[in-house]
C-alpha cells in the first residue's frame, strides 16, 4: 500500500504537534503549549472518562493559561505518548492518542508521591497557513494510581 506523500505529511505534522503538546507541557512552556491551539479552540476535560460532565471546559487560546501553569505545582512530569490513530479530510483531522503522564509531588510534600494518570486525548485538528493546530482536546482520564516516590 503507497500512502499518497501530502499524506504522510499531514500525518507525520500530526503526530508531531501531539508530541509537541506533551514536550511543552513537561517543559513548563505555556506559551508554547498555547500556540499549538487555534485562537478559539476549545479544551474539555474529564477527570472521570465515564462521566457524561466535563470537569472543566474552556474556550479560546488565552483560556488555556491557567491549566498549563497549572503543571508548575508539580516537582516534574513526564508525558509518555502512545498509540494514536488519525482520520483526514483535507484541512481537517480527527484523532484519539494515549499518554501516560507522570506527576511528581513537589520535594516539600512528605510523603512525595508520584501519580500516573492513563489518558485518552480526544481531538479534532485544523490546518491554517501550512500547519496543523489543535482545534479541539477533550483529555479523557481513564484512571489514575498515586503511590509513594523515592526522593
Amino acid at each position: 500500500m503507497t500512502i499518497p506523500s501530502q499524506e504522510a505529511a499531514d500525518r507525520l505534522a500530526i503526530r508531531e504537534l501531539i508530541d509537541a503538546y506533551a514536550h511543552c507541557a513537561d517543559r513548563r512552556d505555556a506559551k508554547g503549549q498555547m500556540a499549538l491551539f487555534t485562537e478559539d479552540a476549545g479544551f474539555v476535560v474529564f477527570m472521570d472518562a465515564d462521566s457524561p460532565e466535563p470537569t472543566q471546559k474552556l474556550r479560546g487560546r488565552d483560556a488555556l493559561a491557567p491549566v498549563f501553569d497549572n503543571l508548575r505545582t508539580y516537582a516534574a512530569t513526564t508525558h509518555f505518548n502512545g498509540q494514536s490513530t488519525i482520520t483526514l479530510d483535507g484541512a481537517n483531522a480527527t484523532g484519539e492518542s494515549y499518554c501516560l503522564a507522570h506527576h511528581l509531588s513537589s520535594a516539600d510534600e512528605t510523603p512525595r508521591t508520584i501519580m500516573i494518570a492513563s489518558i485518552r486525548y480526544l481531538d479534532t485538528f485544523t490546518k491554517r497557513d501550512g500547519r496543523w493546530l489543535f482545534a479541539e482536546r477533550r483529555l479523557m482520564v481513564d484512571w489514575t494510581e498515586t503511590r509513594a516516590s523515592t526522593p
